[in-house]
């Protein structure tokens, strides 16, 4: 299971981070790193957040196999064109993630997609970027998946932790352990408004982020979204050693 082989290095490196003596006051991931930084931020136990996200893992790629789709980038148009677009064309596509200024990510069937790429061109878009992946997430094809998450989420203890948690969503800081059973659920078949959050986070005060787990891919957005803010990441002991000077 690759999400959790994700999650549980980003889990790791966080825990190393903490023994380093760095200690987030606000928390957030994108999609599947909302359940690391939810664990980071003390607000589910780790033992039970790797058991909810295989089982979601699980659902997910049942899904795909109903609902065969597939995802690409848009890049040089804002979010409200590429919803334009995926509303003009026929067939299923939406908005899956709105990553940064002029980086949108659609995803729906491969006719439709197709489709709203070519669109997307005519209004000004870059040559649309197909992603790598095994499904339409983020979006109602990932319904079949939710009688599965939801299984998992009620057998999930929430507490309340010690940084304040966002949300994918709704791109706001949620500090109620009831509520993030809701929100984890709604995830599955919405956009992740990444952009939007980051962009809250800033102006809630928050002036370095710190990407936890493999690669820089979020700090590059971050640095588009908030370019005030300094931007550190850590997925090695080094990178650990490192961020912790930084932050000393």
């Amino acid at each position: 299971n690759a999400q959790l082989s994700t999650f549980v290095l980003s889990s790791m490196v966080a825990n190393a981070l903490a023994d380093a003596g760095v200690s987030p006051d606000h928390v957030g991931g994108h999609s599947l790193g909302e359940y690391s930084a939810l664990a980071a931020g003390g607000w589910v136990e780790s033992g039970p957040a790797a058991r909810l996200v295989a089982a979601r893992g699980v659902a997910m790629r049942q899904a795909a196999v109903a609902n065969v789709g597939t995802m690409a980038a848009i890049i040089g148009l804002e979010v409200d064109a590429v919803v334009a677009v995926c509303d003009d064309v026929d067939g299923h596509v939406w908005v899956a993630n709105d990553n940064a200024p002029g980086q949108v990510v659609i995803a729906g069937s491969a006719t439709a997609i197709e489709a709203a790429g070519e669109l997307a061109r005519e209004r000004g878009a870059r040559r649309p970027m197909p992603r790598n992946v095994a499904g339409a997430f983020q979006t109602p094809y990932m319904a079949p998946a939710q009688e599965g998450l939801d299984a998992a989420l009620a057998k999930t203890d929430f507490r309340t932790g010690s940084a304040t948690p966002w949300a994918n969503v709704d791109a706001a800081a949620h500090s109620q352990p009831t509520e993030w059973p809701g929100l984890l659920a709604a995830q599955l078949c919405s956009p992740v408004r990444w952009r939007t959050q980051v962009a809250a986070m800033a102006a809630a005060g928050v002036d370095t982020f710190v990407e936890v787990g493999p690669g820089t891919v979020l700090s590059g957005m971050v640095k588009r979204i908030a370019p005030e803010a300094r931007r550190l990441s850590a997925a090695t002991p080094d990178d650990v050693s490192s961020v912790a000077q930084n932050l000393r």
